[in-house]
């Protein structure tokens, strides 16, 4: 049998402004991301749907988390394939698709765009070409039905 790891979050609604979801405008949308040992996720809808635009959205979390297990496994293997990595950013961009009814939506691509700095000259083109490699092991790129697109660029300290 499979190795399997449970991660265990709690959502906490903080939104009620006095009288609950009687109305669809009469409460807020904010809530908090919870795990024991950790400070708290503060989190509300996109504002595009009556969200608080100062807090997280899960359209946001969703594209984070495939940007954060890309950058973990792409350390991971650098490491393992002797790329020295000195530093490690990334602007990553999804876009959510709204259907045609109007009801609903979901994620439909995501863009990574790694910024990459190694210590010699000889390691950018095998960095470049690592994160190609990325989406057979990434546990959440696996998950995911949508595409992920890199945009790597790598460049010497």
């Amino acid at each position: 049998m499979a190795n399997a790891h449970g991660y265990d979050v709690s959502i906490e609604w903080t939104g009620n402004l006095g009288t609950g979801t009687n109305d669809y405008r009469a409460f807020s949308r904010a809530h908090e991301i919870l795990a024991q040992g950790k400070d708290p996720i503060a989190a509300s809808a996109d504002p595009a749907f009556r969200g608080d635009p100062a807090r997280w959205n899960p359209e946001e979390l969703l594209v984070a988390t495939v940007a954060q297990c890309h950058m973990l496994w792409f350390l991971h293997l650098s490491a393992n394939t002797g790329v020295v990595v000195v530093d490690y950013t990334d602007d990553a961009h999804g876009v959510m698709t709204m259907d045609e009814r109007g009801g609903g939506g979901q994620l439909t691509e995501v863009t990574l765009r790694p910024q990459v700095t190694v210590t010699e000259e000889s390691m950018i083109d095998q960095a470049n070409s690592l994160h190609g490699k990325i989406h057979e092991v990434c546990f959440i790129a696996r998950s995911v039905n949508f595409p992920i697109h890199h945009q790597p660029q790598a460049h010497v300290l």
